[in-house]
């Protein structure tokens, strides 16, 4: 698969993966007892987003018969990628509002567009190889 198609496609997923956790923060933060928790709400959203993104990005994404590794491998390295790529994400998040003072839902949109590129590096170089 030609990458342009590949970077595409994971902005189409990464689009709808953006929409789901957005909603989820939402709902937590403005309609349920997450006022101002905003670390509670994004850690439910990005496991709710994560679950949609590792079956797009295993069938869609990354297509491939020839894979180095088996399903359950898959699996361990796309939660390791994750791992990383929420990691850096949150750290950023939470400097953002704590340090920097940037409001809760900015500096969400802000650490999604980071999280989105340091979980395609991660799960094309490791994951889906």
């Amino acid at each position: 698969m030609k990458e342009s198609v590949r970077l595409i496609r994971f902005a189409i997923i990464g689009t709808l993966n953006y929409l789901i956790t957005m909603l989820v923060i939402w709902i937590m933060m403005k309609n349920l007892s997450f006022k101002g928790d905003y670390i509670v709400a994004n850690i439910t959203a990005y496991i709710i987003a994560q679950t949609h993104n590792f079956i797009w990005s295993k069938y869609w994404i990354f297509p491939s018969d020839n894979r180095k590794n088996n399903l359950w491998q898959q699996i361990l390295l796309f939660s390791t990628a994750f791992g990383i790529a929420y990691g850096i994400q949150l750290l950023c998040v939470v400097l953002m509002v704590e340090v920097m003072g940037i409001g809760e839902f900015p500096a969400q949109f802000i650490g999604i567009v980071i999280y989105g590129m340091v979980n395609f590096m991660a799960n094309k170089k490791i994951t889906f190889r």
